[in-house]
């Protein structure tokens, strides 16, 4: 289970590395529903890094903020790799961000099937000038757990992509 100092100690390490290298960020999300962007915006001076948060729950809201394709959502579906790349590069896009953050998954109850259970969320990082990273975990326990859980490893997840060489 997640520990708030996990949290709080990613996000203040996040926030001290884009202060450092003054660049800037901003969320896609769909499953965590600006959870992310509360997160990262709960510590003060986060202005200076965050841009804002886009949150893109329904497909057509995906189409039209960030553009991904309605051809990549019918083939993929929402919870997939091509759509959180898309939604990476869509943000940076409308935002002029140097990096963004995308999750779409599958929090629960219900939603699952057996190629995408309760639990799969898929995640993107980056921009489309540095690279996009993406990657897909499947989380245990009810709604408020996998959404949590994929908070922690979406912002833990930019911190490890932005310190990489």
């Amino acid at each position: 289970m997640l520990r708030e100092t996990t949290l709080q100690q990613t996000v203040q390490q996040l926030g001290d590395l884009l202060s450092l290298r003054g660049e800037t960020v901003v969320t896609a999300e769909s499953c965590t529903g600006g959870w992310l962007v509360k997160a990262l915006t709960d510590r003060a001076g986060s202005s200076a890094y965050v841009l804002g948060g886009l949150i893109t729950y329904s497909n057509s809201m995906k189409c039209d903020l960030l553009q991904v394709p309605s051809s990549v959502l019918a083939e993929h579906g929402a919870v997939s790799e091509p759509v959180v790349r898309q939604m990476v590069a869509g943000a940076v896009r409308a935002s002029g961000a140097d990096y963004a953050i995308a999750t779409s998954g599958v929090a629960g109850p219900g939603g699952g099937s057996e190629d995408k259970p309760v639990g799969t969320v898929w995640f993107a990082w980056g921009s489309p000038g540095t690279g996009i990273v993406a990657q897909c975990c499947h989380f245990e326990g009810d709604r408020d757990a996998v959404r949590r859980q994929s908070v922690v490893y979406a912002l833990q997840g930019l911190l490890d992509y932005l310190q990489k060489p």
